[in-house]
């Protein structure tokens, strides 16, 4: 039981860095599209994507997918065993249905990582995965109101994350001394600051979906950095988006080391 439970942790913790790596990819992406005044912008998949271009790529994909799969089977514990101790209140098992989305979002991105790594994929085409399950819903009885349950899913999400920039709620997850806080706290907050705001630009155009029926409204990721880099304030905004992403990542290489897990 004991080595189970190192087990569980290590691939949690694995998780942790390897869901930082994702992040801080798609953050330093962004960060030279801004820079530049223009470029390429990347979601997750093109972040994994980025990985396979490298040297031993295939070899340090499969390594990030165990590490994904690892923090996806972290996700589904939190959300059905209760492994943070949350508790049964309402917003409670929102935050743990949040977590279980969570975590089947990563199952997908690992297995993604392995058809890469193996040659069974060749693309990252985010939005359009976001359009295509946008139109399936929408092709369901009720199926508008489907995808606009699914954007409000978002925007609560979106809140939430906006939530813990402000309060800093998650530094009672961490275990670190008051010298590792210093720097990891200001990351943490960074980090939830800018998917805060992806979240939200997600949600609205998920909302915009429902409400016209067009399930080409729909972004992933990286469709809605383009989107905040198309807008007439968008360089400044879009570059600090692009610096709180890569602080992100750098968070989580600090939860992998600091983060409190009880499997």
């Amino acid at each position: 039981m004991e080595a189970r439970r190192r087990g569980l942790e290590w691939l949690a913790r694995l998780g942790y860095a390897a869901r930082g790596l994702v992040s801080l990819l798609v953050g330093l992406i962004a960060l030279l599209a801004a820079v530049n005044g223009g470029g390429e912008v990347a979601g997750s998949k093109g972040a994994l994507q980025a990985i396979f271009t490298q040297p031993w790529g295939s070899a340090m994909l499969l390594v990030v997918a165990l590490g994904l799969f690892g923090f996806a089977l972290w996700r589904a514990m939190q959300s059905l065993a209760d492994a943070d101790r949350r508790g049964t209140g309402w917003g409670a098992l929102a935050a743990r249905a949040g977590q279980l989305v969570s975590s089947v979002i990563y199952v997908s991105l690992g297995i993604f990582a392995v058809n890469l790594a193996i040659g069974a994929a060749s693309g990252g085409a985010e939005d359009q995965a976001a359009r295509d399950w946008t139109r399936w819903l929408l092709a369901q009885p009720f199926g508008r109101w489907l995808v606009g349950a699914v954007g409000l899913a978002i925007l609560g999400a979106g809140l939430g994350m906006g939530a813990k920039a402000f309060t800093a709620s998650f530094r009672r997850h961490l275990a670190c001394g008051p010298g590792a806080a210093e720097w990891v706290i200001p990351l943490g907050r960074a980090g939830y600051a800018a998917r805060a705001v992806v979240f939200l630009i997600i949600s609205a155009f998920l909302i915009i979906a429902a409400l016209q029926a067009d399930p080409s409204e729909a972004r992933g990721l990286g469709g809605a950095l383009v989107a905040l880099q198309a807008q007439p304030f968008g360089r400044t905004a879009f570059g600090l988006v692009a610096l709180g992403l890569a602080a992100f990542g750098a968070f989580e290489f600090a939860e992998a080391r600091y983060r409190r897990i009880a499997p």
